[in-house]
Formats: C-alpha cells, structure tokens, sequence
C-alpha cells in the first residue's frame, strides 16, 4: 500500500538510472535495453520501462522491480536489500517504519558497533596483533579488511551494548551473545581473532573468530561463525566478494579459497580475484552469485583428504553449473595462506600452472602407467573418473576428456563409452510401475505439465458430471483439450480425428475423483501454466516487433506483458 518503506523508496527512486550502475543499456523509445546479467545472450533482451518502474528480460523470463533486481544481482535476502535501497533513495527505516528497522535495520547497526568495538581491542592486544604478525598479515591489509580481537571476557562486548541503551534480546537476535541455561547472557565470541563477514555491498552482517591458541580450553571449535540472522546466510556469502568483484570480472576468472586468512594473504600477495567461503561449504548459491561475473574458477583446497574429498565436491557442484574448473594443490605448502607467507611468487606461479579438474581426477585414480584394467582396483578408479566426466555439462568438454583417457589408458573410446552408460541408472518397469497412473501416462505420450492439468481436469469434471468446473477454466486450456471438451459436452463420442479421438477415449476411461482440495489445487496449477504460455507468447511479440523495429507493436507487446503480470 502506498506510504510504506517499499513504495516510498520505489517512488524516489528511478529505475533505469538505479540499473545503469549496474548494466549498459541503450534508449529503445520510452524504455531501455541491454544485454540480460542473469543469463549469457548475444543480443539484448533486457527492458527497462522507467514509466512502469519494473524490468523484465524476454530471454530468460525473470523481471520485477529494482527490490528483485538488486536482490537477484547482488544475491541478498529482502531485508539487506530494503536496507540499501532505503540508504540510496534517502528513506530513514528509523523513522518511516519502526518495525521494519527493529526486525533488521537493527541488526546491521549492532554487527557494525561490534566490528568497531573489535578493531579497538585487537589495537590494545599485543597478544593478537603478534598472531597475526605470526601469520604473515601486513597492518595495512588488516586494516583494509576491519580484523579484530574478542577479549577472553564473558561479556565484554554484552556489557559494552548494555551500556549503551541496547536490550539484551537485541544483542542475542544479532548473534553477538548467547543466552545461558540459567537465564544470563554472555558473548558469543570470547578470545578470537575476528574477521568481519560483509555482504556483496560491504555491510558488516556477521563475524568468523578464530581462538588464539592460550585461550583454547580444548573442547571448543577453533573456529566459530554468526549464526543465521535475517541479514546473515552463510550459504549465500563468500568472504571477500565485495572487494574482489570487479577483479573477478576484469580476470574473468576466480580463486577460490578455503578460508579468510587464505584469502587475506593471496590479496596482499597480489591476488586481487579471490573470494574464500565462510565457514561452509561451497553452495549452488554462492556459484550463482560468481557466475554472472565468470565462467572460470580455480580451486584451491587443503592437501590431505580431508581436504582432497572436500574438493572433489566443490568440483562437481562447480562442473554441474558448467563451470571450467581448474585445480591447484600446493605440493610444498599446507595450503595457499603459507605459500602466499613464505613466498609470495610461489603462490602466483601455482594458480598461473593450476590444473584442468578432469588432469586433477586422472591423476588421483588412475595408475600412474598404463595398466591391465581387469584388474578390480584399476577399474574401481576408472570408474570413478567416468562418473566424474559423465557429470560434465559440456558435450563437447566430455568428449575430449573420453578421448584424452582413451589415451592414457588405452582403453578404446568406445568402451569407455559403453562402460559410462552402465554407470547411468536406466528406467525400469518396478520404477514405472509405482508411479501414480497421471505421471505414468504422462512419460509413456510425453504430454507436457499443461496438457496433463487439462486432462485431469476434464476427467474430474466428468466423474463429478459437473462441467462448470472447466467452464470457468475453459480460456485457459490448450486447444485440443477445448475441443475435447466441446465434444463431450455435446453428447459426441467421437470427432473423426484419430488423434483427438485417441485423447478423448483416454479421458472417458479414465475420469477421476478428486476432492475439493485437490480441484482447487488442479485449477492453480492450470492457472499458473495458462500464464507462463502467455508470456512465452508475449515474449515473442516483443522479439518480433524489436527485430522489424517496430515501436508501435513493441510498446503494445509490452504493455500486454505488463497488463498480464498485474493480473497474475
């Protein structure tokens, strides 16, 4: 409704000059155009109505406002984006809505008064500063990145918001301090280095602290993350990201690190295209978010299994996303933050000489001379290499790695072939036999989604001998299905085209009951399909009258589309 944070923000806000730092766009009328962020395209299909204040990509499908742009873009949750765009178009939350602001304006003020309260401590901290020194970090790189130190006090930093007017609940729901069996508070983070954790805009949303060695009571983690909070999702951020985005792009490649001091150490080497996870696994969401800046990534990961495996799985999520992966293993080092330490050239030269990942599996299962693959042992590990390569979205990367194995193994292309093919799991009739009859049928005629809705739907209505039920849908259903449904509502059985006639005996013998739950869930799922055809078919329209250059067709398309999604 009109008067919210939303509405005052989008009011005061242009859309197309808010993209514009974002994207190159050209005028196209009253609107403008460029080339989608969200998917790879040759020719632009991205729109901009700045009289609308929404955007759409006729390529891809995605569109809304500048709240989902930026959300899509910079991969944050609504909260962080209400947040930044209020800041842009100069809406005070504090004021405007109060809620909005407790819930989780709040929060980025308490993590950033936290980041401070950390750098004052690590500047009095002899003992902190000479870790760090000890790890190889420069002051000016732990400036740069806001490093600090939680004292080894219970509640130095609970106490330090207490008395600064904050409520305790606050504090908690920020992730700064836990709440004890017996009802008291203490810090979350006692003893630790800290490395501020910043969203893809810089904002300060949580903290990784790593315990210093005197403090270690040995039952506790060495390192410990923020919990999720409504502005921290670990899964989502990649430590470093910020800073390194545009480097990313200009290298059109990135390193990927497995921790903060990994990625500190590559920076002050030199390494500007990094970015390290935090605390977690590497996620499809964090791939998401580098991929619209690059198609390649260089793994580095820890040279023991543990970290081996870890890799492995980072390679295969990375290779499903039709990433090119690389691979770098410090042979000499522990990982990349001691090459970067003990010398800094050895750290370039490695990421420079990284490793297909496909030569990464090559060399971790097969025998290191050609051998008799009879053997159990041999065919176990080529095994695993022809899953790995089976993995690989490309066609065209999958069969050059067949062929390069072929050769280093001198097992024909074709065998290998036959044998990816028995490492496919292959349909069978118990698999078929206990789907549920709709989805049977389905695969059997290869009908799409929609067409099955419509089906059903006409089943339903004729086991109930209720046709009002398509009548008011009748608009929504493919036409062979209207036809269908004409037919049978008329009395006639059959209509002299063999495949109408086909469809039609089908639905006569196999009508349906469903409840009332389940018609209603029929009739949203019809209404959802209806929609998505109708924009496929827009989308074409606005594709049609850009190529022939026709504004007077091109603005009626896309007034259609915008009709069409206010309706939806």
């Amino acid at each position: 409704m009109a008067g919210t944070p939303v509405e005052q923000i989008k009011e005061k806000l242009d859309i197309a000059e808010f993209l514009k730092g974002y994207l190159t766009v050209q005028p196209s009328g009253k609107n403008f155009k460029g080339l989608c962020p969200f998917h790879k395209e040759k020719s632009p299909s991205f729109m901009i109505s700045p009289e609308r204040q929404s955007w759409h990509c006729f390529g891809c499908g995605l569109g809304g406002d500048v709240f989902t742009f930026l959300m899509k873009y910079e991969n944050l949750e609504f909260a962080e984006a209400l947040k930044v765009l209020a800041e842009k178009a100069g809406v005070e939350l504090r004021k405007v809505s109060p809620a909005d602001y407790k819930f989780f304006g709040l929060l980025y003020d308490l993590n950033e008064a936290a980041k401070e309260f950390y750098k004052k401590e690590l500047a009095s901290s002899e003992l902190a500063k000479n870790y760090l020194k000890s790890r190889g970090l420069k002051p000016e790189t732990i400036e740069e990145f806001e490093l600090g130190f939680a004292p080894n006090l219970p509640d130095s930093l609970n106490l330090y918001f207490i008395n600064s007017g904050h409520s305790p609940e606050d504090i908690v729901r920020a992730g700064l301090a836990i709440k004890s069996d017996r009802g008291g508070q203490f810090d979350r983070f006692r003893g630790r280095i800290m490395f501020p954790i910043k969203n893809n805009l810089g904002k300060t949303v949580g903290f990784t602290g790593r315990i210093l060695a005197e403090f270690d009571p040995g039952n506790v983690g060495k390192y410990v993350n923020s919990p999720e909070t409504p502005i921290f999702n670990k899964s989502k951020l990649l430590y470093g990201f910020y800073k390194s985005k545009d480097f990313i792009r200009e290298e059109k490649r990135v390193f990927l690190m497995e921790g903060q001091t990994d990625f500190l150490m590559s920076w002050q080497s030199g390494v500007k295209n990094v970015v390290a996870s935090s605390g977690t696994a590497l996620t499809p969401d964090h791939l998401q978010a580098l991929k619209r800046l690059t198609d390649e990534i260089i793994l580095t990961f820890d040279n023991d299994e543990a970290g081996l495996n870890a890799g492995e799985r980072a390679i295969d999520l990375a290779e499903s996303l039709d990433y090119n992966v690389k691979v770098v293993l410090f042979k000499d080092y522990k990982d990349a933050a001691e090459a970067a330490a003990k010398n800094p050239q050895d750290l370039i030269k490695a990421l420079g000489e990284a490793k297909p990942a496909t030569e990464f599996y090559f060399e971790r299962y097969l025998p290191k001379t050609n051998a008799d693959y009879g053997n159990r042992e041999n065919l176990k590990g080529l095994r695993v290499v022809l899953a790995k390569i089976r993995a690989i979205s490309s066609p065209v990367s999958k069969s050059s790695w067949l062929k390069e194995l072929s050769r280093r193994t001198g097992v024909s292309e074709r065998i290998l072939t036959e044998e990816t093919d028995k490492l496919v799991p292959q349909k069978s009739e118990t698999q078929y036999a206990s789907k549920t009859e709709e989805v049977h049928l389905a695969d059997a005629r290869k009908l799409s989604r929609y067409d099955m809705i419509c089906e059903r739907l006409i089943s339903a209505a004729l086991e109930k001998n209720n046709f009002e039920l398509v009548e008011r849908n009748l608009f929504r259903l493919t036409p062979p299905y209207k036809k269908i449904f004409e037919l049978i509502k008329s009395g006639v059985r059959k209509s002299g085209d063999p495949n109408v006639d086909k469809l039609l005996n089908l639905i006569l013998l196999r009508s349906e009951t469903l409840g009332p739950k389940e018609v209603e869930d029929l009739e949203i799922h019809l209404a959802k399909e209806h929609l998505k055809e109708r924009r496929q078919e827009i989308s074409l329209k606005v594709k049609k009258a850009e190529a022939n250059k026709n504004e007077t067709e091109l603005n009626s398309a896309l007034e259609e589309f915008h009709n069409l999604n206010r309706l939806s």
